[in-house]
C-alpha cells in the first residue's frame, strides 16, 4: 500500500512524498531521492519504490522543493539538504534504520546528509553517482564519502557520463553489514 505524505522542511514549507508500506515490513526503510531532471513519479522511481515495498522495505520517495514548486533547476545544497533531513526523520518514525538512497543528485545529496551532517543512517546506495558533473571533465570533491563509516553500494552504468571508478575508492570496510 503505498500513502501519500507531506513533508514540513520550513515553517510554512512542505513537499510532497510517497510512502510504500508493506503489510509485513521490516525494521529498514529506504528513502529513495530523485535525480535533478525528473521527481518522484519518474517510472524509475515509482518501479524503485514499489520493488523495494514489495520486497518488505518501507521505502520513501519524495519531491525536493525546486520540483515541488514546478521549477526546473534545483536548488542549492543547503536547501536540498533541507528537505531530505527533513525526508529521512519522517521515515525513521516509521522504521527502526533507514537506508539512504538515490539516483544521481539524490544519492549525492544524501551522501552529504550523512557524511557531513552525520545523519545516522544503516548504509547508502547511489544510482548512478554524478562524480563527475555535467558538462565537466574532472571530478568533484568526493572527501565526504570517505568519513562515511556505514556501507556504500555504488550502482554505475558503463555510458553513465557522470560516474567514475572513483567510487571504487570510496568503499566503507568490507566487513560491515545492513
Amino acid at each position: 500500500m503505498t500513502r501519500r505524505l507531506r513533508i514540513k522542511w520550513a515553517p510554512g514549507e512542505a513537499v510532497d512524498a510517497r510512502l510504500a508500506m508493506p503489510a509485513h515490513p521490516n525494521g529498514v526503510g529506504v528513502l529513495l531521492a530523485h535525480g535533478a531532471g525528473a521527481g518522484q513519479h519518474h517510472p524509475f522511481m515509482e518501479h524503485l519504490r514499489r520493488g523495494l515495498g514489495d520486497a518488505g522495505y518501507p521505502t520513501m520517495t519524495f519531491d525536493y522543493s525546486y520540483m515541488s514548486a514546478g521549477r526546473r533547476a534545483p536548488d542549492r545544497m543547503p536547501k536540498l539538504l533541507a528537505v531530505h533531513r527533513a525526508a529521512a526523520d519522517r521515515l525513521a518514525t516509521y522504521v527502526g534504520r533507514v537506508v539512504v538512497a538515490g539516483k544521481s543528485m539524490g544519492g549525492r545529496v544524501g551522501s552529504h546528509l550523512v557524511g557531513d551532517d552525520g545523519w545516522p543512517a544503516a548504509g547508502l546506495v547511489y544510482y548512478g553517482y554524478p562524480l563527475v558533473p555535467l558538462g565537466k571533465t574532472e571530478a568533484r570533491p568526493v572527501d565526504h564519502l570517505r568519513r562515511i563509516t556505514v556501507p556504500q553500494l555504488f550502482f554505475a552504468g558503463s555510458r553513465d557520463r557522470l560516474s567514475s571508478d572513483l567510487a571504487a575508492d570510496c568503499r566503507a570496510p568490507r566487513d560491515r553489514r545492513w
